[in-house]
Protein backbone atom coordinates (compact mmCIF):
# COMPACT_ATOMS: atom_id res chain seq x y z
CA UNK A 1 0.00 0.00 0.00
CA UNK A 2 1.39 3.68 -1.01
CA UNK A 3 0.95 5.39 2.03
CA UNK A 4 0.83 9.11 2.06
CA UNK A 5 3.73 11.71 3.75
CA UNK A 6 1.76 12.59 7.06
CA UNK A 7 1.87 8.61 7.43
CA UNK A 8 5.39 8.22 6.08
CA UNK A 9 6.71 10.82 8.66
CA UNK A 10 5.84 9.21 11.40
CA UNK A 11 5.97 5.40 10.53
CA UNK A 12 8.71 4.97 7.92
CA UNK A 13 11.86 2.37 9.06
CA UNK A 14 10.21 2.36 12.76
CA UNK A 15 8.90 -0.43 14.12
CA UNK A 16 8.14 -1.58 17.30
CA UNK A 17 11.32 -2.33 19.71
CA UNK A 18 10.87 -6.62 19.28
CA UNK A 19 12.50 -6.78 22.83
CA UNK A 20 10.28 -4.57 24.65
CA UNK A 21 7.23 -3.51 22.56
CA UNK A 22 8.14 0.03 23.03
CA UNK A 23 6.33 1.93 20.47
CA UNK A 24 8.85 4.86 20.49
CA UNK A 25 12.26 4.24 18.27
CA UNK A 26 14.58 3.59 21.65
CA UNK A 27 18.02 5.49 21.65
CA UNK A 28 20.55 2.56 21.11
CA UNK A 29 23.29 3.58 23.02
CA UNK A 30 26.15 1.37 22.76
CA UNK A 31 29.41 1.24 20.79
CA UNK A 32 29.12 -2.57 20.19
CA UNK A 33 26.94 -5.41 19.06
CA UNK A 34 27.43 -9.33 19.74
CA UNK A 35 27.85 -11.25 16.71
CA UNK A 36 26.25 -15.14 16.92
CA UNK A 37 29.29 -16.99 16.25
CA UNK A 38 32.57 -16.12 14.33
CA UNK A 39 31.05 -17.04 11.10
CA UNK A 40 28.55 -13.95 11.82
CA UNK A 41 31.21 -12.03 12.38
CA UNK A 42 32.67 -12.72 9.05
CA UNK A 43 29.73 -12.32 7.32
CA UNK A 44 29.25 -8.99 8.04
CA UNK A 45 32.67 -7.75 7.83
CA UNK A 46 32.45 -9.24 3.76
CA UNK A 47 29.38 -7.46 3.87
CA UNK A 48 28.02 -10.54 2.58
CA UNK A 49 25.60 -9.97 5.42
CA UNK A 50 23.79 -6.74 6.19
CA UNK A 51 24.31 -6.19 10.35
CA UNK A 52 25.26 -3.81 13.15
CA UNK A 53 29.23 -4.53 13.69
CA UNK A 54 30.05 -0.71 15.57
CA UNK A 55 28.17 2.26 16.14
CA UNK A 56 30.56 4.37 14.32
CA UNK A 57 29.54 2.12 10.89
CA UNK A 58 25.83 1.89 11.82
CA UNK A 59 23.26 1.78 14.90
CA UNK A 60 19.50 1.08 15.25
CA UNK A 61 18.30 4.18 15.56
CA UNK A 62 20.25 6.13 13.23
CA UNK A 63 19.14 3.28 10.33
CA UNK A 64 15.90 4.36 11.27
CA UNK A 65 16.29 7.61 10.79
CA UNK A 66 18.20 6.57 7.23
CA UNK A 67 15.38 4.64 6.42
CA UNK A 68 12.76 7.40 7.19
CA UNK A 69 14.60 10.17 4.94
CA UNK A 70 15.28 7.82 2.91
CA UNK A 71 11.57 6.93 2.04
CA UNK A 72 10.50 10.45 2.30
CA UNK A 73 12.64 11.52 -0.81
CA UNK A 74 11.92 8.74 -2.56
CA UNK A 75 15.25 7.28 -2.68
CA UNK A 76 16.59 4.05 -2.84
CA UNK A 77 18.86 4.41 0.67
CA UNK A 78 20.25 7.10 2.56
CA UNK A 79 23.29 7.67 5.11
CA UNK A 80 23.22 9.97 8.26
CA UNK A 81 26.29 11.55 9.28
CA UNK A 82 27.43 14.00 11.92
CA UNK A 83 26.53 17.37 10.15
CA UNK A 84 25.22 19.06 6.72
CA UNK A 85 29.11 19.59 5.85
CA UNK A 86 30.09 16.23 6.48
CA UNK A 87 27.22 15.03 4.18
CA UNK A 88 28.77 17.06 1.45
CA UNK A 89 31.96 15.33 1.77
CA UNK A 90 30.53 12.01 2.28
CA UNK A 91 28.46 12.15 -1.24
CA UNK A 92 31.59 13.79 -2.76
CA UNK A 93 34.24 11.23 -1.33
CA UNK A 94 33.43 8.10 -3.80
CA UNK A 95 33.15 10.39 -6.62
CA UNK A 96 35.87 12.34 -6.89
CA UNK A 97 39.72 12.36 -6.81
CA UNK A 98 43.24 14.42 -6.92
CA UNK A 99 42.74 16.29 -10.17
CA UNK A 100 38.92 16.25 -10.49
CA UNK A 101 36.43 19.00 -10.18
CA UNK A 102 32.78 19.52 -9.75
CA UNK A 103 30.47 22.32 -11.10
CA UNK A 104 28.75 24.03 -8.31
CA UNK A 105 25.90 26.85 -8.14
CA UNK A 106 27.14 30.28 -7.33
CA UNK A 107 23.87 30.73 -5.14
CA UNK A 108 25.13 28.27 -2.33
CA UNK A 109 25.62 29.17 1.23
CA UNK A 110 28.68 30.76 2.26
CA UNK A 111 29.75 27.89 4.21
CA UNK A 112 29.85 25.62 1.16
CA UNK A 113 31.44 27.42 -1.07
CA UNK A 114 34.00 28.31 1.55
CA UNK A 115 34.20 24.31 1.75
CA UNK A 116 33.89 24.23 -2.23
CA UNK A 117 36.46 26.89 -2.91
CA UNK A 118 39.20 26.36 0.14
CA UNK A 119 38.74 23.24 1.82
CA UNK A 120 38.38 20.29 -0.74
CA UNK A 121 41.82 22.00 -2.85
CA UNK A 122 43.44 19.72 -0.23
CA UNK A 123 42.30 16.82 -1.49
CA UNK A 124 43.34 17.37 -4.70
CA UNK A 125 39.89 18.46 -5.93
CA UNK A 126 38.28 21.70 -6.85
CA UNK A 127 35.08 23.50 -8.01
CA UNK A 128 33.88 26.06 -10.48
CA UNK A 129 31.48 28.13 -9.00
CA UNK A 130 28.43 28.99 -11.98
CA UNK A 131 25.25 30.80 -12.58
CA UNK A 132 23.35 28.10 -12.97
CA UNK A 133 20.33 29.89 -14.76
CA UNK A 134 22.80 30.44 -17.20
CA UNK A 135 22.21 26.36 -18.52
CA UNK A 136 25.11 27.22 -21.47
CA UNK A 137 27.31 28.41 -18.93
CA UNK A 138 26.86 25.19 -16.89
CA UNK A 139 27.37 22.86 -19.76
CA UNK A 140 30.48 24.91 -20.68
CA UNK A 141 32.21 24.59 -17.61
CA UNK A 142 32.45 21.01 -17.86
CA UNK A 143 35.35 19.38 -18.59
CA UNK A 144 36.56 15.47 -18.88
CA UNK A 145 37.75 15.45 -14.87
CA UNK A 146 34.22 16.91 -13.90
CA UNK A 147 32.80 14.67 -11.64
CA UNK A 148 29.26 16.01 -10.35
CA UNK A 149 27.07 18.75 -10.91
CA UNK A 150 25.79 20.43 -7.21
CA UNK A 151 23.27 22.84 -6.10
CA UNK A 152 20.71 23.71 -3.98
CA UNK A 153 16.87 23.48 -4.54
CA UNK A 154 16.28 26.55 -2.68
CA UNK A 155 19.21 28.12 -2.25
CA UNK A 156 20.44 29.57 1.56
CA UNK A 157 20.45 32.77 2.08
CA UNK A 158 18.74 34.63 -0.70
CA UNK A 159 15.39 31.31 -1.54
CA UNK A 160 16.48 31.36 -4.90
CA UNK A 161 15.03 28.37 -6.48
CA UNK A 162 16.86 26.10 -8.77
CA UNK A 163 15.47 24.83 -12.27
CA UNK A 164 16.21 21.32 -10.90
CA UNK A 165 14.76 19.42 -14.28
CA UNK A 166 16.73 21.52 -16.44
CA UNK A 167 20.14 21.32 -14.19
CA UNK A 168 19.34 17.62 -14.47
CA UNK A 169 19.07 17.50 -18.39
CA UNK A 170 22.76 18.82 -18.75
CA UNK A 171 23.67 16.49 -16.10
CA UNK A 172 22.31 13.54 -17.82
CA UNK A 173 24.04 14.44 -21.47
CA UNK A 174 27.39 14.81 -19.88
CA UNK A 175 26.48 11.77 -17.98
CA UNK A 176 27.03 13.38 -14.71
CA UNK A 177 24.87 12.66 -11.08
CA UNK A 178 23.66 15.98 -9.68
CA UNK A 179 23.53 16.40 -6.05
CA UNK A 180 21.26 18.77 -4.60
CA UNK A 181 21.02 20.25 -0.75
CA UNK A 182 17.43 20.06 -0.14
CA UNK A 183 17.80 21.63 3.58
CA UNK A 184 16.35 24.50 2.81
CA UNK A 185 12.71 23.16 1.17
CA UNK A 186 12.86 19.36 2.88
CA UNK A 187 10.58 16.70 1.01
CA UNK A 188 7.68 18.20 1.82
CA UNK A 189 8.21 21.24 -0.41
CA UNK A 190 10.41 19.23 -2.66
CA UNK A 191 11.61 15.51 -3.83
CA UNK A 192 14.58 16.55 -5.78
CA UNK A 193 14.93 13.13 -7.01
CA UNK A 194 11.65 13.32 -9.14
CA UNK A 195 13.43 16.24 -10.87
CA UNK A 196 16.32 14.07 -11.79
CA UNK A 197 18.98 14.69 -9.09
CA UNK A 198 21.23 11.55 -8.44
CA UNK A 199 21.59 12.48 -4.52
CA UNK A 200 19.83 14.52 -2.32
CA UNK A 201 22.13 15.94 0.78
CA UNK A 202 20.75 17.60 3.98
CA UNK A 203 21.53 19.43 6.75
CA UNK A 204 19.02 18.30 9.15
CA UNK A 205 20.21 20.26 11.72
CA UNK A 206 17.91 22.78 10.42
CA UNK A 207 13.92 21.88 9.35
CA UNK A 208 13.86 17.92 9.55
CA UNK A 209 14.91 18.48 13.23
CA UNK A 210 13.35 21.94 13.69
CA UNK A 211 14.04 22.28 17.05
CA UNK A 212 17.81 23.75 16.73
CA UNK A 213 19.08 21.04 19.85
CA UNK A 214 21.20 18.62 17.17
CA UNK A 215 23.77 19.03 13.98
CA UNK A 216 23.51 16.50 11.81
CA UNK A 217 23.55 15.21 7.73
CA UNK A 218 21.97 12.92 5.45
CA UNK A 219 22.95 11.41 2.07
CA UNK A 220 19.71 10.08 -0.01
CA UNK A 221 20.82 7.89 -2.98
CA UNK A 222 18.06 7.91 -5.69
CA UNK A 223 19.47 4.53 -7.07
CA UNK A 224 19.34 5.75 -10.32
CA UNK A 225 22.27 6.27 -11.70
CA UNK A 226 24.50 3.80 -13.65
CA UNK A 227 27.98 3.86 -12.06
CA UNK A 228 29.87 1.66 -14.08
CA UNK A 229 28.51 3.09 -17.16
CA UNK A 230 31.59 5.81 -18.02
CA UNK A 231 34.37 4.38 -15.99
CA UNK A 232 35.09 7.70 -14.60
CA UNK A 233 33.76 6.76 -10.89
CA UNK A 234 36.40 3.61 -10.22
CA UNK A 235 35.54 3.28 -6.77
CA UNK A 236 31.80 1.95 -7.35
CA UNK A 237 32.25 0.20 -10.76
CA UNK A 238 36.05 -1.20 -9.51
CA UNK A 239 37.51 -3.83 -7.71
CA UNK A 240 37.41 -2.62 -4.08
CA UNK A 241 40.77 -4.16 -1.85
CA UNK A 242 39.68 -3.53 1.13
CA UNK A 243 36.73 -6.11 0.42
CA UNK A 244 38.63 -8.66 -1.33
CA UNK A 245 37.86 -7.23 -5.00
CA UNK A 246 34.15 -6.56 -4.73
CA UNK A 247 32.31 -4.06 -6.94
CA UNK A 248 29.82 -2.41 -4.73
CA UNK A 249 28.44 -1.29 -8.04
CA UNK A 250 28.18 -4.81 -9.88
CA UNK A 251 27.16 -6.71 -6.01
CA UNK A 252 24.74 -3.79 -4.44
CA UNK A 253 23.39 -2.77 -7.67
CA UNK A 254 20.86 0.75 -6.79
CA UNK A 255 22.30 0.77 -3.34
CA UNK A 256 26.02 0.88 -4.31
CA UNK A 257 26.02 4.12 -3.21
CA UNK A 258 24.29 3.70 0.27
CA UNK A 259 26.85 0.68 0.92
CA UNK A 260 29.88 2.53 -0.17
CA UNK A 261 28.37 5.27 1.87
CA UNK A 262 28.86 3.19 5.15
CA UNK A 263 31.59 0.25 4.48
CA UNK A 264 33.70 2.88 3.09
CA UNK A 265 32.71 6.64 4.51
CA UNK A 266 31.55 6.50 7.66
CA UNK A 267 34.42 3.61 7.91
CA UNK A 268 37.24 5.88 6.82
CA UNK A 269 35.83 9.52 7.61
CA UNK A 270 34.10 8.56 11.15
CA UNK A 271 31.62 11.22 10.69
CA UNK A 272 29.43 9.51 12.44
CA UNK A 273 25.72 10.31 13.68
CA UNK A 274 25.08 9.74 17.44
CA UNK A 275 21.71 7.85 18.08
CA UNK A 276 20.48 10.01 20.30
CA UNK A 277 20.87 13.08 17.45
CA UNK A 278 18.62 10.63 15.11
CA UNK A 279 16.50 10.19 17.94
CA UNK A 280 15.90 14.12 17.84
CA UNK A 281 15.89 14.16 14.66
CA UNK A 282 13.13 11.65 13.86
CA UNK A 283 10.68 13.00 16.52
CA UNK A 284 11.22 16.68 14.47
CA UNK A 285 10.39 14.35 11.61
CA UNK A 286 7.14 13.51 12.87
CA UNK A 287 5.31 17.03 12.87
CA UNK A 288 7.18 18.14 9.63
CA UNK A 289 4.41 18.34 7.22
CA UNK A 290 2.30 20.49 9.57
CA UNK A 291 5.72 22.87 10.41
CA UNK A 292 6.24 23.27 6.77
CA UNK A 293 2.97 24.55 6.08
CA UNK A 294 2.91 27.25 8.61
CA UNK A 295 6.60 28.35 7.92
CA UNK A 296 5.46 28.88 4.13
CA UNK A 297 1.82 30.21 5.40
CA UNK A 298 4.03 32.78 7.74
CA UNK A 299 6.92 33.32 5.10
CA UNK A 300 4.35 34.47 2.55
CA UNK A 301 2.71 36.97 4.73
CA UNK A 302 5.51 38.31 6.24
CA UNK A 303 7.30 38.76 2.85
CA UNK A 304 4.86 40.69 1.15
CA UNK A 305 4.46 42.98 4.22
CA UNK A 306 8.30 44.04 4.23
CA UNK A 307 8.00 44.16 0.30
CA UNK A 308 5.82 47.34 1.27
CA UNK A 309 7.83 48.52 4.00
CA UNK A 310 9.73 51.70 3.23
CA UNK A 311 12.78 50.61 5.27
CA UNK A 312 13.21 48.13 2.51
CA UNK A 313 14.73 47.66 -0.91
CA UNK A 314 13.49 44.82 -2.00
CA UNK A 315 13.06 40.99 -1.25
CA UNK A 316 14.00 38.01 -2.55
CA UNK A 317 11.39 35.68 -1.33
CA UNK A 318 10.42 33.42 -4.58
CA UNK A 319 6.47 33.05 -3.29
CA UNK A 320 6.41 36.87 -4.18
CA UNK A 321 4.57 37.49 -7.28
CA UNK A 322 7.01 40.11 -8.50
CA UNK A 323 10.37 37.68 -7.67
CA UNK A 324 11.73 36.46 -11.08
CA UNK A 325 11.53 33.04 -10.04
CA UNK A 326 7.80 32.55 -8.88
CA UNK A 327 7.22 30.69 -12.03
CA UNK A 328 9.58 27.49 -10.26
CA UNK A 329 7.62 27.43 -7.39
CA UNK A 330 4.64 25.68 -8.74
CA UNK A 331 6.74 23.27 -11.10
CA UNK A 332 9.91 22.22 -8.34
CA UNK A 333 8.26 23.34 -4.64
CA UNK A 334 4.53 23.39 -5.15
CA UNK A 335 3.69 23.35 -1.88
CA UNK A 336 5.01 26.75 -1.45
CA UNK A 337 8.68 28.34 -1.50
CA UNK A 338 10.06 27.89 2.00
CA UNK A 339 10.57 29.85 4.66
CA UNK A 340 14.28 31.63 4.31
CA UNK A 341 14.49 34.95 2.58
CA UNK A 342 16.60 37.92 2.26
CA UNK A 343 15.46 41.46 2.45
CA UNK A 344 17.47 44.24 1.24
CA UNK A 345 17.55 47.76 3.82
CA UNK A 346 18.05 51.37 3.01
CA UNK A 347 21.14 52.43 4.99
CA UNK A 348 23.29 49.49 3.77
CA UNK A 349 25.69 47.81 6.45
CA UNK A 350 24.81 50.22 9.30
CA UNK A 351 20.95 50.23 9.28
CA UNK A 352 21.32 45.83 9.16
CA UNK A 353 23.55 46.19 12.19
CA UNK A 354 21.21 48.30 13.85
CA UNK A 355 17.89 46.26 12.85
CA UNK A 356 19.49 42.79 14.12
CA UNK A 357 20.65 44.09 17.59
CA UNK A 358 16.98 45.86 17.63
CA UNK A 359 15.20 42.53 17.01
CA UNK A 360 13.37 40.87 20.11
CA UNK A 361 11.21 37.81 19.30
CA UNK A 362 14.05 36.82 16.47
CA UNK A 363 17.34 35.44 17.87
CA UNK A 364 20.44 36.44 16.28
CA UNK A 365 22.01 32.89 15.84
CA UNK A 366 24.00 30.73 12.86
CA UNK A 367 21.10 29.14 12.42
CA UNK A 368 17.85 28.26 9.88
CA UNK A 369 14.69 26.24 10.08
CA UNK A 370 14.25 26.39 13.52
CA UNK A 371 10.40 26.41 15.21
CA UNK A 372 11.27 30.46 16.25
CA UNK A 373 12.47 32.99 14.11
CA UNK A 374 15.39 33.66 13.22
CA UNK A 375 18.03 36.45 11.20
CA UNK A 376 21.57 36.93 10.71
CA UNK A 377 23.61 39.52 8.97
CA UNK A 378 25.31 37.38 6.18
CA UNK A 379 27.78 39.36 5.10
CA UNK A 380 29.44 39.80 8.43
CA UNK A 381 28.69 35.77 9.27
CA UNK A 382 27.71 33.00 7.48
CA UNK A 383 29.27 34.70 4.24
CA UNK A 384 32.46 36.79 5.65
CA UNK A 385 35.09 34.38 4.03
CA UNK A 386 33.54 35.16 0.96
CA UNK A 387 35.26 38.38 -1.63
CA UNK A 388 32.92 41.13 -2.04
CA UNK A 389 31.85 39.49 -5.54
CA UNK A 390 31.21 36.03 -4.04
CA UNK A 391 28.98 37.57 -0.99
CA UNK A 392 26.77 39.57 -3.98
CA UNK A 393 26.48 36.56 -6.38
CA UNK A 394 25.57 34.38 -3.25
CA UNK A 395 22.91 37.32 -2.64
CA UNK A 396 24.76 38.22 0.81
CA UNK A 397 25.96 41.62 0.28
CA UNK A 398 26.58 44.04 2.73
CA UNK A 399 23.17 45.65 2.50
CA UNK A 400 21.42 42.02 2.98
CA UNK A 401 19.70 40.55 6.05
CA UNK A 402 18.81 36.75 5.79
CA UNK A 403 15.36 35.83 7.73
CA UNK A 404 13.98 32.55 9.03
CA UNK A 405 10.25 32.64 9.16
CA UNK A 406 9.49 30.46 12.30
CA UNK A 407 5.94 29.28 12.99
CA UNK A 408 5.12 32.03 15.99
CA UNK A 409 2.20 33.78 15.35
CA UNK A 410 2.85 35.81 11.94
CA UNK A 411 1.15 39.28 13.31
CA UNK A 412 3.74 38.99 16.45
CA UNK A 413 6.63 38.72 14.16
CA UNK A 414 5.62 41.69 11.79
CA UNK A 415 5.37 43.69 14.77
CA UNK A 416 8.72 43.08 15.72
CA UNK A 417 10.38 43.58 12.56
CA UNK A 418 8.24 46.67 12.22
CA UNK A 419 9.62 48.59 15.65
CA UNK A 420 13.08 46.85 14.42
CA UNK A 421 12.77 48.54 10.80
CA UNK A 422 12.13 51.68 12.44
CA UNK A 423 14.94 51.90 14.83
CA UNK A 424 17.21 50.65 12.38
CA UNK A 425 16.37 54.03 10.59
CA UNK A 426 15.74 56.35 13.58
Amino acid sequence: MAYGFDTLQIHAGARPDPATGARQTPIYQTTAYVFRDADHAAALFNLQEVGYIYSRLTNPTVAVLQERVATLEGGQGAVCCSSGHAAQIMALFPLMGPGRNLIASSRLYGGTITQFSQTIKRFGWSAKFVDFDDLDAVAAAIDDDTRAIFCESIANPGGYITDLDAVAAVADKAGLPLIVDNTSATPYLCRPIEHGATLVVHSTTKYLTGNGTVTGGAIVDSGKFDWSASGKFPSLSEPEPAYHGLKFHETFGPLAFTFHGIAIGLRDLGMTMNPQAAHYTLMGIETLSLRMQRHVENAEKIAAWMEQNPHVDAVTYAGLPSSPYQDRVAKICPKGAGALFTVKLKGGYDACVKFVDSLELFSHVANLGDTRSLVIHSASTTHRQLTPEQQEAAGAGPSVVRISIGIEDADDLIGDLGQALDKAHS
